[in-house]
């Protein structure tokens, strides 16, 4: 464990209990979701190699316009 996460946890552990679950269970989530979202990028360069290769051939037509921001 590194020194800063071992600061954060000290730091947590001066929370109530209720507030102890309730970043853990923050914690959990955003871990999960970041695997999950892992997982999906991961199954997905097939197809975004594709839409890629479909938005070069459109810009190289004249199909796109300059995006205004």
């Amino acid at each position: 464990m590194t020194t800063r996460l071992e600061q954060a946890f000290t730091e947590a552990s001066n929370l109530t209990p209720q507030e102890q679950d309730a970043l853990a269970d923050w914690i959990l989530a955003e871990l999960r979701s970041e695997k999950r979202w892992d997982k999906l990028f991961a199954g997905s360069q097939e197809k975004l190699s594709e839409l890629a290769s479909e938005a070069l051939t459109e810009h190289r037509k004249g199909q796109t316009q300059e995006l205004k921001v």
